[in-house]
């Protein structure tokens, strides 16, 4: 039975593991590669980990950048990003624009991307990228611990106003998640997983389920 047997802490007090478990238990998750551009017209491209979406209508996406990064500095002066599906044949390129650069230097040149227009905001898009979220800033938020303590930690909140998706990943207007391979993180130094046939499976909600 689950918990029989468990290894407990209190957080406040350390894992008393080699390693905190926290980024691999909360995962695999879906990577924010957020593409944005400062007052100046530099690009900005970087992937953050803690990404998810938060709202169907309007749709809502929004990412957690542990620091305040080039990428929250942008959104906030600009008002809008652009998230890009990371896959795996772009793992490589996604993961060399995680290196610290100058403000002033372009992580589309040092991953090899090439970067294109989007239809309504000012951020570029990855255009290598199958899918692409045209986002614009609903609400940026500094996060705090229990005691009210401000976190150096930021929650960008954004509102998706234009979708791109490369018409092969739409099977008679269905998307096909498993065929675009997107890679998820999943904790540790380097651990990563991705999204194959073979590990998708379907199960009806009770309420979705056929009557009878």
């Amino acid at each position: 039975m689950a918990g029989k047997d468990a290894h407990f802490y209190r957080t406040v007090d350390g894992t008393g593991l080699p390693h905190d478990p926290f980024n691999a238990i909360v995962g695999p998750r879906p990577i924010g590669w957020i593409s944005s551009l400062n007052p100046a017209g530099i690009r900005n491209l970087a992937p953050y980990s803690f990404f998810n979406g938060f709202n169907y209508r309007p749709p809502l996406i929004g990412f957690a950048s542990v620091g305040w990064k080039d990428s929250v500095a942008n959104i906030e002066a600009t008002g809008n990003f652009v998230w890009n599906l990371a896959t795996r044949q772009l793992a490589e390129q996604m993961n060399e624009t995680s290196a610290t650069l100058p403000a002033s230097e372009d992580e589309f040149d040092r991953g090899g991307l090439t970067a294109v227009p989007s239809s309504i905001v000012a951020a570029p898009r990855v255009l290598e990228s199958p899918v692409n979220f045209e986002c614009e800033l609903t609400q940026l938020i500094q996060l705090t611990d229990t005691q009210g303590r401000q976190l150096s930690t930021w929650l960008v909140l954004g509102q998706v106003v234009a979708v791109h998706i490369d018409r092969h990943l739409l099977v008679d207007g269905i998307y096909d998640t498993a065929a675009a391979e997107p890679i998820l993180r999943a904790g540790g130094l380097g651990s990563y997983a991705a999204v194959s046939p073979e590990s998708m499976f379907t199960m009806l909600r009770p309420d979705d389920r056929p009557a009878g």
